[in-house]
Parts: C-alpha cells; structure tokens; sequence
C-alpha cells in the first residue's frame, strides 16, 4: 500500500493535468490518509496465528514478529500525526506571488519524500539480512537528508543538510565496514544464519587444532564487524560522543522537519539494535542465538572448554559481547551526562530538544545494555512515550509558530525591516517569505496569556520530560532506573537520577519564560527599538535592521498595505491539530489512571521475545 502510494503521487506530479489540479494540502492530507491506512493494514496482520514466531519473506531478507509489526504499525500513525501538524499552503510564514508555489511544490516534494523515508523505516525494522539492514537504513537516510536541505533558500537549512548527510555518510560507511567484514570472514549475510553459526550439537573441544583455529578466525571478524555495525547506529541515533552533529542539524532545519528527524529515524534504528542485542548479548541460553559469543565468568567460551583455552596455542577469549555491552554502557553514561550539562546553556529551543533527546537516548541504552525481560519491557514503554512527548512538544510548537506569525509579519511591515537568512527570515522587493520558526527560547515569552491552554500542555509535555509525578514519562524513567536497581548497576542508576534532576532545570526554564509577563509595541512604536521581552523578540534581527535603515531599503515595505500583510500572513490552526495536541496532552497527564493499555502492549512484546 505505501508503495502504491508512492507511485501514484510520482504520477500525480509528472502528469500536468493532476499537478495543476491538486494542491500541496491535498499532497499532505493524501499522505497523512494513506499512513493510516497502511496502519490498519498492519493492524489487521496481527491476526495471524504464526506472526508469533516470526515470517520469513522475500528468501529471508526480511522477518515479520510481533513487535515488528507493532512499531511498524506505530510508525505509520506517528508519521500521518506529524503531517497533520503541516497541512496549509503556506506553512513556514507569509509569501506572496510566485513565492507561494515554491512553498507549496517544498510541501508536495515533503509529502513524497516522507513516504520513501518512511518506506526504508519500516523496512529496517524487519529487516533480518545484512543486505536489507543496509539498504534500508540508506533509504531512510537519504529521505531525511533531502528533508533537512529542502529549503534551499534558506542557507541555515542547506547547511544543516549538507553536514547530516557528510556525517550520515560517514556513519553507513562504518556499518557497510562491518558489514563488509562479516561477509569476508563468514561468507554468510542472514541474521538466522549468523545467529545459528556455532549452535552445532558437536562440541567445540572435539575438534582439532586446525578447524578450532578456522573458528577462531570467523568469529574475529564477527565480533569486529558487530561492533562496528553498533558503532555506526549509534552515530545515527545521535547517540555520545556520536552526537556533534545532531543540534546543530535539528536547529538548522524547519520545525515540521526536526520533529521528523527526533522520532521517526530514532524508532526503526533502536528496534534493530534491539532484535541484534536480545540475539548476540544475551547471556541466557534459552534465546539461542550464537552460542560462542556466550561468556563465562572466565571470560572464555564455555566453562568446560576453557583450560582448553587456556592451553591451546590458537585459541583467544572472544569477547565481542562484553564489548558491545561496554560500548552500550558507557555511551548511556556520556549521552545522560552530556545530554543533561550541555542542554543547562542552550538559548535556542530545538538545540535544548536536541540534548534532550541525547540524555533520553543514555535510558534507553542503558535498558537495552541491561538485556533483561523487565528491562525490554522498560526499553519498550521508554519509546512509546518519549515519542508521545516529543510528537506533542513539536506540534504546540509549530502551533504558536503558526498563531504568533502573522502579528510577527505585521511589526516588520511596520517597521519596514529587511531580515537575513540566519533568522529563516527573507526580505527582498519581491515580497516577504519564510517567517519563520520559533528559535529562541525567550520568543515564548508572554504565551501563556494570549494562549493559555497550548501553554499549559507544553508546561505538562515538558513537566513529562523531566519525569516529574505522575506524568508518564516518570514511570518511563522509574521502570528503567528500577530495572538497572535489580541488576546491580547501582552507579548509572545514581548518576541518571542525578542528571533527571539537573534536565529539569531547562524544562523549567522554558516554563518560566512561558508565564513571564510581557509588552506588545504600541502603535507607531519603532519595532527597532522595542525590548526584546515582546511576543516577537527582535533581538537576533538587530543587525540586519541597522543594515536596512543605513541602506535605505525600508520603502517597499512602509509602503505596502498592512492590511495586505495582515490578511495573507494569517495562519490559523486546525481542528485536527488542535485535536491531536489535546489528545497527546491527556495521554501524557492521565497515563497513570489507565496504565494498562501500553504497559500490557509493552509486555506482552516483551514475552514474544524471551519466549521463543
């Protein structure tokens, strides 16, 4: 069905007749429709007695679970609510002329982009091949690397594009690197097939000096390529010290396309390492998986061979678990410690969500590190929520983007300002274009009396964040904390309290400025000289402006009509974008009276897992 979608708007596009016709609204909508009915699609796979066990498809390129089809399902709904936040013409601003198609063909080519990106997503979730993993993950990459440099005007999102996709590169060369060795040394890509390659019955201390040293060799390479496979994903998922690129990346490309950015990639690439950390880092036999990567307290392969290794000349410790583990561990550390300290100084709001997310990360690879049934369960529940909070936390944003930006237009019409491009703010004589995202954190300032209740669930959507009681993600945070309690990691635990107290104090931040009173220019007031505590700061466009008054370009502005300005700068917000804030704020803050719905969902995945 996705397929077919993609398809037919390509066709849509080509044929002139259809182009003209159908509006870059009908392209989101469209979009948004066919995710749902790929959702329910899905939804009605799961009726399938042997999905239990897993289905092999395509000569075993891909494997359909449960908890495939769950996350494949929640993917489709999570993306058609990203597009609901951006169904109008004009999305980012005011345009006028020639300018409103362009905005509106970046909206049609975001609609068609977001089906191949998402199309790889959903792909790499089943995926169960190294060939598969690989092109998927690329076609997942390559959509979010169009998507970031869409708005080719606007040289923040070019840059943005341009280092995502240098550094995305470089991350898919050190998973294609693994990849790559792995084949070499094993000659094998099936996941079954790595997964079975030392579960003989013969045992491993009856043969000889020269098949035990072939052995040896392939699992080398095995346990390198592993590693450095995890070591490209977690460059993806913008987890420590992998991160650099990550806030400056969401803090150069348009709202609508950050929250994307957050979420959707982050899923796919996490369930992935999941299927490949239950099957390689287990340290219980009843998940079966490569039994030689199995240590003992020895460090060795079994208990029973290890004088062997001790003794023989060509045996080595393999320890490619222990590493993965480590590796899993210590970024967990770096990504809550950076994620929390680094997010204490940012000024600019999605460089703040940035290192949230960085410090979200560190729990959830500290629960997949654990390997545990409850800590799944946790690993499982964390995503759900996370992405609840943070799909909520974009969309309020975007809101106040589209209810603030018409007054913003209407004081620099006033004022007669000419803006750069640095503040996704474009003046020209042509007309005013691409006004523009909230960036700062002081531009909330004064919200909350001009829009109380979009205020109050962004303060209960961060409150979330924070793990403040009884928010859901307090009991995302606990069920972690609780999970690494019971397995000894006493110090992490520790540490991701101490580092939850401290993100708090951003959250809070941004609250505060929320309920700050502020002052609106009176009328005739030069918006130049206006404080920068308003509704619109202006503090950013100082500079540019002193560079338009010294020049003299201030006329064609001061001289258009403001009623014009007024009229075609208006954006109001949908009911189905009012709905879904409304509905993701009630999730967030009454989660605790009808818990079960996600928490069975989340253990019931959990047994399909350990139970095989």
């Amino acid at each position: 069905m996705l397929f077919i979608t993609i398809i037919t708007l390509i066709v849509a596009k080509a044929l002139p007749a259809l182009n003209t016709q159908i509006t870059s609204s009908h392209f989101s909508r469209l979009t948004s429709m066919s995710l749902i009915f790929c959702g329910l699609i899905s939804l009605n796979s799961l009726n399938l007695e042997t999905i239990g066990s897993g289905i092999g498809i395509y000569s075993g390129l891909f494997h359909i679970t449960q908890i495939s089809q769950m996350f494949e399902i929640f993917i489709f709904f999570i993306g058609s609510f990203i597009l609901m936040g951006w169904y109008h013409p004009v999305s980012l601003g005011l345009t006028f002329g020639s300018q409103k198609a362009e905005a509106g063909k970046n909206i049609q080519d975001y609609s068609l982009i977001v089906l191949f990106s998402i199309l790889g997503s959903s792909l790499l979730i089943i995926s169960f091949d190294l060939i598969s993993i690989y092109l998927s993950i690329e076609l997942q990459s390559f959509g979010l690397y169009v998507l970031a440099s869409l708005y080719k005007d606007s040289s923040a999102a070019t840059s943005s594009g341009l280092k995502y996709f240098l550094l995305g590169g470089l991350s898919s060369c050190i998973i294609l690197l693994g990849i790559g060795l792995i084949y070499s040394y094993t000659g094998l890509t099936n996941l079954e097939s790595l997964y079975l390659i030392n579960s003989v019955s013969a045992p491993i201390s009856s043969v000889g000096a020269s098949s035990l040293s072939t052995v040896n060799y392939s699992l080398e390479g095995l346990s390198l390529g592993l590693i450095l496979i995890f070591i490209g994903f977690l460059f993806k998922i913008a987890a420590s010290p992998l991160h650099n690129w990550s806030p400056d990346v969401y803090d150069g490309t348009p709202t609508i396309v950050t929250s994307w950015l957050t979420i959707i990639p982050k899923i796919s690439i996490l369930i992935l390492l999941l299927e490949l950390q239950i099957q390689l880092g287990s340290a219980d036999a009843m998940l079966g998986g490569l039994k030689t990567l199995i240590l003992s307290n020895s460090g060795y392969l079994y208990p029973e061979i290890s004088q062997m290794y001790n003794t023989h000349p060509l045996a080595t410790p393999i320890e490619s678990v222990a590493v993965i583990k480590s590796l899993l561990l210590i970024s967990s550390v770096l990504s809550l410690i950076i994620g929390s300290l680094l997010g204490l100084a940012q000024l600019r709001i999605k460089r703040l969500l940035a290192y949230s997310t960085i410090s979200h990360i560190g729990f959830l690879l500290l629960a997949l590190a654990i390997n545990t049934e409850q800590s799944i369960d946790s690993f499982l529940f964390y995503i759900i929520q996370y992405t609840i909070t943070n799909l909520n936390i974009f969309l309020i944003i975007l809101a106040f983007t589209y209810l603030i930006s018409p007054s913003s237009a209407f004081a620099f019409a006033k004022a007669g300002a000419k803006v750069n491009n640095s503040a996704n703010v474009v003046g020209s004589k042509g007309g005013l274009r691409g006004l523009t995202d909230i960036r700062y954190i002081y531009e909330f300032k004064g919200l909350f009396f001009s829009n109380p209740f979009l205020s109050l669930s962004l303060a209960v959507s961060l409150f979330s964040m924070a793990g403040i009681p009884p928010l859901i993600g307090f009991f995302s945070k606990q069920f972690v904390l609780y999970s690494a309690i019971q397995n000894g990691y006493f110090f992490i635990s520790i540490l991701a309290i101490i580092v939850s107290v401290i993100s708090a104090s951003y959250y809070l931040k941004i609250v505060k400025v929320l309920i700050e009173p502020t002052s609106a220019p009176r009328e005739g007031e030069d918006v130049t000289n206006v404080a920068v505590d308003t509704n619109f700061p202006l503090e950013p466009f100082a500079s540019a402006f002193s560079e338009a008054k010294a020049e003299g370009q201030s006329d064609w502005l001061s001289n258009m009509p403001q009623k014009e300005v007024v009229e075609t700068g208006s954006v109001e917000l949908s009911n189905i974008h009012s709905y879904l804030i409304s509905i993701l704020t009630l999730s967030i803050l009454f989660f605790f009276m009808k818990p079960s719905i996600i928490l069975n969902s989340s253990k019931l995945l959990t047994l399909s897992l350990f139970s095989i």
